[in-house]
């Protein structure tokens, strides 16, 4: 009888899911560690966009935005808030997260 020689042993898949493991456990608390940074970095970029599209609209119609609701409306953002759900402000002309 011939033995398949081209499969991996048990103990092989168990060394390998023990590294996979410890790989793991090293890599998510950094990983949950920067989510909060990431979060932030989204929020201040939806608000640099939106910043944006005010001028934009404000350019392009000759007056001043009163509204954020405004620009979702007329299609010039897809939303006017952060990605955590938070909704922005406008403050004098200036978007300003919450």
């Amino acid at each position: 009888m011939r033995l398949n020689n081209k499969a991996f042993t048990l103990i092989e898949m168990m060394i390998v899911l023990l590294i996979i493991s410890i790989l793991l456990l090293v890599a998510l608390p950094a990983m949950a560690k920067n989510l909060g940074i990431a979060k932030d970095i989204g929020c201040k970029a939806t608000v640099d966009l939106v910043q944006g599209q005010v001028g934009a609209y404000e350019s392009e119609k000759g007056k001043p935005l009163t509204n954020l609701q405004t620009l979702e409306d007329e299609k010039y953002v897809d939303t006017v808030k952060c990605p955590d759900g938070s909704a922005l402000k406008l403050e004098g002309g200036t978007v300003v997260a919450p």
